[in-house]
């Protein structure tokens, strides 16, 4: 059993190596509160610690896969002081990072709406698998706010043109459409998208834990070097990983073959 089964706003259960957290919120579209943000993260970090998990899921209840920040918060924010709100956004961004170090894939997987904050959240996913009929945005700009903490996600996922565009105009898109510019990893028919959820993780499951730490680790690291250094660093990893029993163990099984 999870221990943050009873949660309220994010529901957590575990089969075969596979941590599924969702959002639980589908009358509100599962947005995104304080309780929540708590919640997501204590959840991240249980599942880093588990050596049980072997990859993490992300997904919402219901039509939605998450339509934002919850509006009667954040217009309550509207009095607070700019040292207040700063804390309080930094706890939010504390969720994209979480998602970013735990060694393990996050994968997202996205019904319905993903707009806002929610379609944050499945940007940092290392993953995101849609359903066809499935809606990606960045609208705070219509609601006079501004996507200021995703932006460094999406500048890095579809570049400069396109992220502004996003942000910019707050357009919804399809998941085809986000597909395209590099938001969304794989699109499915929506009545399988279950069925192909479930095999991307059992692969992923499958795949040496640690061959997938080190990828991970890497791909992300390169954000900030040069060309030159990202190669060094690939040495790095290129030399650590030889070192690995997983490594000794596949090596030697394929030459078997």
């Amino acid at each position: 059993m999870c221990p943050m089964a009873d949660m309220t706003r994010l529901l957590c259960a575990h089969d075969q190596g596979v941590c599924t957290l969702t959002l639980n919120r589908p009358h509100k579209r599962n947005a995104i509160d304080r309780l929540m943000i708590e919640q997501l993260l204590e959840a991240l970090e249980q599942a880093d610690l588990d050596p049980r998990v072997r990859v993490v899921v992300l997904r919402g209840a219901g039509k939605d896969f998450c339509a934002g920040m919850d509006l009667e918060e954040l217009l309550a924010s509207a009095d607070r002081a700019v040292a207040e709100n700063r804390e309080a956004a930094l706890e939010f961004a504390e969720v994209f990072l979480r998602m970013r170090r735990i060694p393990k894939p996050v994968v997202a997987v996205v019904q319905g709406r993903a707009l806002a904050g929610g379609c944050g959240l499945a940007t940092a996913a290392d993953l995101v698998i849609a359903q066809r009929s499935a809606q990606f945005g960045y609208p705070e700009v219509q609601r006079g706010f501004v996507p200021a903490l995703v932006l460094t996600l999406l500048r890095r996922a579809v570049g400069e043109k396109i992220a502004f565009d996003l942000a910019a105009t707050g357009r919804v898109i399809s998941a085809s459409e986000a597909a395209a510019y590099g938001l969304v990893s794989r699109v499915f028919d929506d009545g399988v998208l279950d069925d192909q959820a479930r095999a991307l993780c059992t692969a992923l499951t499958h795949t040496s834990a640690s061959a997938l730490a080190l990828t991970k680790h890497q791909f992300y690291e390169l954000d900030d070097l040069s060309f030159e250094e990202g190669l060094k660093l690939g040495a790095d990893v290129n030399a650590v990983s030889r070192t690995t029993p997983d490594f000794r163990s596949a090596i030697a099984a394929f030459l078997k073959q």
